[in-house]
């Protein structure tokens, strides 16, 4: 990874630019049994897709928060860099009421209703479907991201010392999540071809780490799983042995 690299965005770019094809992201929900492989290159399309609708379509700017209302998942992942493009502070968990939007799952719907900006709902179905019907007042990701472009470029320049995130009460600037992130992947032994298997939530720094930055960060890859509950001792350790698991969290 390039030492100059201050934000996610910037950690994204340097992983494209070192090698494309390698896997980035795996993602297993065994609630219902899917799997979805992104490689870097595929990983860097959606974020730029998603960082244009960020921009252009819901006219989002530096310094505005996004109360983000995803469980860990893949596309969730997608919506923490695409933001960082952007400059807007990803707020998870966060109130729709004091957000400039919300980006909402099937399941806080209602919560997210109490945004006055832009809404986005996504199903979080296998391989990003649609909804069946479009929930009222919200904007369907999987309709809107697909014509985005597949090259992003921001308005304004990303300053690494604003405001990113906020997580479990605290808030981070692009330069701490990045530092965080080398430091949680040095104490787990991550480095270029690690693979870290996490099975935590999105809703806490070690949850967002472990499942996207420290791996990120590292030139390694992240096994997420969700609902990993649902997944017996000899299915995890298949799971280990097929996907090629160096680490898993603390």
């Amino acid at each position: 990874m390039n030492a100059t690299d201050r934000t996610p965005a910037d950690l994204l770019g340097s992983a494209l630019a070192a090698d494309p094809p390698r896997p980035l992201v795996t993602f297993y929900d065994d609630a219902t049994g899917e799997r979805v492989e992104l490689s870097v290159a595929t990983f860097a399309n959606w974020v730029a897709k998603t960082a244009n609708l960020l921009q252009d379509d819901l006219a989002a700017a530096p310094g505005d928060r996004c109360a983000l209302l995803l469980p860990a998942h893949w596309q969730t992942a997608v919506w923490l860099v695409a933001c960082s493009s952007v400059g807007v502070l990803v707020d998870i968990g966060g109130d729709p009421a004091s957000a400039d939007l919300v980006v909402s799952g099937p399941d806080t719907l209602k919560e997210a209703r109490e945004c006055s900006g832009e809404r986005v709902a996504l199903s979080l179905q296998p391989l990003g479907g649609r909804f069946p019907q479009l929930p009222e007042g919200f904007a369907d990701y999987a309709v809107e991201v697909p014509s985005q472009g597949d090259r992003f470029a921001p308005y304004s320049p990303v300053d690494p010392e604003a405001p990113a995130l906020t997580v479990g009460g605290v808030e981070l600037t692009s330069a701490e999540v990045v530092e965080r992130a080398h430091a949680d992947a040095a104490a787990q032994g991550l480095g270029p071809g690690s693979r870290i298997l996490s099975g935590l939530a999105y809703d806490s720094w070690e949850g967002l780490s472990y499942g996207l930055y420290a791996p990120l960060a590292t030139g390694g890859s992240v096994v997420l799983c969700r609902h990993l509950d649902r997944l017996d001792e000899k299915g995890l350790a298949g799971r280990k042995e097929s996907e090629r698991v160096t680490a898993t969290t603390p």
